[in-house]
């Protein structure tokens, strides 16, 4: 979805970066994990073009030109938490997707998923991972932390002796856990038309293929990854017949089930996944705020700036004028606070989920166990964040590519 600000970015190759003093302590070789928002996709996927850096840059492989080693997981985009965290697992350690047979039995639907080589096989309390996490990766971060330290005792109740590794817990594997524009309190864009979520994948991927040089949308540009619910891309099958029959399917329909997306990013679903999704006191907790909306001066709603990406726009408009002053029950109230947003995320709902200790940052001492608010970078999308327009910004003159060198340094000092 590039605009005129990739002209300039191209441009600005002397970028003053925000940077931070590492706290004094020793350099751990921890693996940065980073886990992609909601319509996210993995490495080989959208022509090359990288979730994590957009058209031309790879924030992974800066990271790793600073010999830091780093992976990307590539989560179902539009599936819940447990079954994207259960996917990160796996796809880390190696081996087949257990979703669990209390969960799969609940939901309805299969147990098991795809087989995966590990990215990271030596994943272990001795070779911990810091993760950065995006969007719905922040709860999906956070889901995964919770049944890495406690597991699930409804799945060890089901299952008994067999029940899988993930679920015994004990694992004290994450150092520390970062979000990007996170629903933590979750995102009112889900109250809005619910087609709305492949219309922004097909507006999106139509533009990357633009930008990619395709006038068409191949079979393998983008797979939503849920094999779970028998709905695997055929071979052969082309992205739009395929975005086509998952649209029709009775699974991803209006109030089915809480198993995706839809539910666990709603302010209702995030304050129950918020209910047993813990804030631990041995990880540290990071987490940084987007907007790009403006206030209106007549009506008190939120309007996008100039520079959003057009694709954005529709989401924009809609979360800077919703209201619900008067929720029914089992609702959440929403009030002129949730107005402004990134486009895709409320940003009063990006500091740390409902309940949570949010303290200032302090690179020289961070905290355990609480939100430490790396503040907001006002001006910026939802996308802006991840690299995928190349926004520079010419007021506060931080450009992400360099955050992300920097903040994995930074993670790097973390014990």
């Amino acid at each position: 979805m590039p605009n005129f600000r990739l002209t300039i970015a191209t441009l600005c190759v002397a970028t003053v970066a925000t940077s931070f003093t590492p706290p004094v302590q020793a350099a751990t070789s921890d693996t940065v994990m980073f886990i992609h928002g909601f319509l996210g996709w993995g490495r080989d996927e959208v022509f090359g073009i990288k979730y994590w850096g957009g058209v031309g840059q790879d924030f992974e492989a800066d990271i790793r030109g600073d010999g830091i080693n780093a992976v990307t997981v590539a989560v179902g985009p539009v599936s819940s938490n447990w079954d994207r965290a259960v996917e990160a697992y796996y796809q880390m350690t190696g081996g087949c997707v257990d979703y669990g047979q209390a969960h799969a039995s609940k939901h309805g639907h299969a147990r098991w998923g795809r087989c995966y080589d590990a990215l990271h096989a030596q994943w272990d309390s001795g070779h911990k991972v810091n993760i950065i996490s995006h969007s719905q990766g922040g709860q999906t971060a956070r889901t995964l932390v919770q049944l890495l330290k406690e597991g699930s005792a409804e799945e060890r109740a089901a299952s008994g002796a067999q029940v899988a590794d993930l679920y015994k817990g004990g694992k004290d594997w994450v150092r520390s856990v970062t979000t990007l524009s996170t629903p933590h309190q979750g995102t009112t864009l889900t109250k809005g038309v619910y087609t709305f979520t492949f219309d922004m994948a097909e507006q999106l991927m139509g533009v990357l293929a633009a930008v990619a040089g395709s006038s068409t949308l191949s079979s393998d540009i983008y797979d939503f990854k849920l094999d779970q619910w028998g709905l695997a891309r055929a071979p052969g099958e082309s992205f739009r017949d395929y975005l086509a029959r998952l649209r029709n399917s009775p699974v991803l329909q209006p109030g089915h089930t809480k198993d995706l997306s839809a539910w666990d990013l709603s302010p209702e679903g995030a304050l129950e996944l918020n209910g047993w999704v813990k804030t631990h006191p041995d990880v540290y907790y990071f987490s940084l705020s987007t907007a790009s909306t403006m206030r209106g001066f007549i009506t008190g709603n939120h309007y996008p700036i100039p520079s959003s990406a057009a694709v954005l726009a529709p989401g924009a408009l809609w979360m800077g004028s919703y209201r619900n002053l008067w929720p029914a029950p089992g609702q959440v109230r929403i009030d002129d606070n949730w107005l402004r947003n990134d486009a895709v995320v409320n940003t009063v709902s990006m500091k740390a989920p409902h309940g949570a200790t949010v303290v200032a940052f302090n690179q020289a001492s961070p905290r355990k166990g609480v939100w430490n608010d790396l503040g907001l970078w006002d001006g910026w999308d939802h996308m802006d964040i991840v690299g995928q327009t190349w926004m520079f910004n010419f007021i506060d003159l931080r450009s992400p590519r360099d955050w992300y060198r920097d903040h994995a340094r930074f993670l790097r000092q973390l014990n």
